[in-house]
């Protein structure tokens, strides 16, 4: 599984890094980025989790 965050769409809630911070993190502007692409398995539903509960809809599987 691989992702990618619409840095148009991004508008650093955080939602997305609280919910699982071993992918997700916020860049010096306050918006989220992705640590790892290629999500690890043990975080693959929590990264869906994490997909589905983005206000902006910003994260996409690429």
């Amino acid at each position: 599984m691989k992702i990618a965050i619409d840095e148009d769409r991004c508008r650093g809630h955080g939602v997305c890094c609280t919910l699982c911070p071993e992918v997700f993190d916020l860049n010096d502007d306050g918006y989220s980025e992705v640590l790892t692409p290629e999500v690890p398995d043990e975080h693959r539903e929590t990264v869906r989790v994490a997909i589905a509960q983005c206000p902006e809809r910003a994260i996409s599987e690429a």
